[in-house]
């Protein structure tokens, strides 16, 4: 068999990519070739590199193969993969698997159903979506915290599990439907700043605040996507390549920064995202393995 059969065969499948992802896959290509010649030491992270064997067809076959590969990664909407060791692309590319997702948005006498993985075990959550019933979390011995609803700008009052009977203190009713939040991604990092749950310019607590809207909210897919848009505006994040959620899930990781008064022993938060599709898992302490819209406490999706 002869090179250009052998070429021929490996690229007769696959479809013709747009001349802009040529280009954009040619450079990186070229990139990938100056860096092999110029390093002798062992990377610290594994990259995929093209092997060159002399004046071989084969490695030629393969960089022809790789490049008209990338056109259908972009027809559905995402960046080459190539591309994950920016966290801008990444996060970009979180908020396009985002505006994708089915919309299911809760009735107000409905509740957010939630199971998440972490160190200790299992939980599972029932967030009243309106903050007006009685929802329970589930811990992971089976015991069982009530979530008492706000009615009429009063809640119930619980000692160990139990209600205090004639007992109520003041308060707001907790949304869990936040189909009010902005769509866009600077109203939503406006509003990020303006409702964040530590000092100005805590960034690793705003990592913290996106990890609980994702996580333990209904969002619209738009909110959504404008979340992890939001996230994107974050300077000085970096991405793991290679990361795991509390479940042991593998996925791409987007690590926050810290301040300079942390001490050495402050660890930033993960957020994992999925390997391929971008949806979100969770963080490296707490992953999020089922949620959905339920009809009562007990219930799941």
């Amino acid at each position: 068999m002869d090179e250009l059969q052998s070429i021929a065969e490996r690229t007769g499948s696959v479809p013709l990519a747009e001349s802009g992802a040529l280009g954009q896959a040619r450079a990186r290509l070229m990139a990938e070739i100056a860096a092999a010649e110029a390093e002798n030491v062992v990377p610290l992270r594994k990259r995929r590199r093209w092997v060159w064997t002399g004046a071989g067809a084969a490695g030629l076959a393969a960089a022809i193969t790789a490049v008209v590969a990338l056109a259908p990664v972009e027809q559905v909407g995402l960046e080459p993969p190539a591309a994950a060791a920016d966290p801008v692309t990444v996060l970009r590319n979180a908020a396009a698997a985002a505006l994708k997702s089915p919309a299911i948005p809760p009735r107000p006498d409905q509740f957010l159903y939630t199971k998440t993985k972490d160190p200790e075990g299992e939980r599972e959550s029932w967030f009243s979506a309106d903050g007006t019933r009685d929802g329970v979390i589930k811990m992971a011995d089976g015991s069982l915290l009530p979530l008492p609803g706000c009615r009429d700008g009063k809640a119930q009052v619980y000692k160990g599990g139990e209600p205090l009977k004639g007992r109520t203190e003041p308060c707001e009713p907790t949304v869990r439907d936040r189909r009010d939040l902005p769509t866009g991604a600077d109203a939503m990092f406006a509003y990020l700043n303006a409702h964040h749950s530590g000092e100005d310019g805590d960034y690793n607590a705003m990592g913290k605040d996106i990890q609980e809207l994702a996580s333990g909210y209904y969002l619209s897919p738009a909110t959504r996507a404008a979340l992890f848009e939001a996230a994107a505006k974050v300077p000085r994040l970096r991405v793991m390549e290679t990361a795991h959620d509390a479940a042991g899930r593998p996925g791409v990781g987007i690590t926050w920064p810290l301040k300079p008064s942390d001490g050495p022993d402050a660890e930033p938060i993960v957020i994992v995202l999925a390997a391929g599709t971008f949806q979100f898992l969770g963080t490296n302490s707490t992953a999020v393995t089922a949620s959905g819209v339920v009809d009562a406490v007990g219930q799941r999706p």
